[in-house]
């Protein structure tokens, strides 16, 4: 691991110290929303798949039922029919957020007003139609929202997972070796401190000696 340049005091310890305990924090908060942000993906990347099926389900449904409306009733009748379908579509979008990620909310809400024909002498087929084709737009608006939230969140994972790795594999193992280097400077200078403090001792005490049998002779 590359070690910082740093020169070896007791201040720059400290310091280093308290930078290496704020990114092991650092570490630990993100590894914690890594986990939260997958969760999320995962279920949504599920819910996904559930929604696709079930608009294909729905398609599948509403062009059956319309080509029996056809069959029954012939291909300019219906032609008209759909024309005179008087459905308001209201599609509203939220937001809501997940670890600081901002994801859209879809509503989809149909007002029926009256229709532009007669009820009568109308089929089946074409009520199932309708009611197919509303049931997969409805679908498609929350397929919508979920395909944006996946992409937004799988865009957040890939960050965190990118941050979480610096500081696991870069930042943290930097300040860990910084810290043992200075740690091992600073005993290393206080033993070399020790011997020549013991040195200018025993010369001191010597000399001293020394100074008192002069003096006695």
């Amino acid at each position: 691991m590359a070690q910082l340049h740093f020169a070896p005091t007791k201040t720059n310890l400290l310091r280093l110290r308290e930078d290496l305990s704020f990114a092991r924090q650092g570490h630990e908060l993100l590894d914690q929303k890594r986990n939260i942000l997958i969760i999320e993906l995962l279920a949504l990347v599920d819910q996904t798949v559930d929604f696709q099926n079930r608009i294909e389900d729905a398609l599948a449904k509403a062009y059956k039922a319309f080509e029996e409306a056809v069959l029954q009733m012939g291909k300019l009748n219906v032609r008209h029919l759909t024309g005179a379908v008087n459905i308001q579509t209201d599609i509203t979008i939220r937001t809501r957020k997940v670890m600081g990620v901002i994801l859209p909310v879809v509503d989809t809400n149909f007002v029926e007003k009256s229709p532009y024909f007669s009820l009568m002498g109308t089929s089946f087929w074409i009520d199932s139609a309708l009611g197919a084709f509303k049931e997969a737009l409805s679908q498609m608006g929350k397929l919508a929202e979920l395909k944006i939230s996946v992409l937004r969140l799988s865009n957040e994972v890939r960050k965190t997972i990118r941050k979480v790795n610096a500081l696991e594999k870069i930042a943290i193992p930097d300040l860990k070796d910084t810290v043992s280097y200075i740690q091992s400077r600073l005993e290393e200078n206080e033993r070399d401190m020790f011997v020549l403090m013991k040195l200018v001792k025993e010369r001191l005490e010597k000399k001293k000696e020394k100074q008192w049998r002069k003096n006695r002779e």
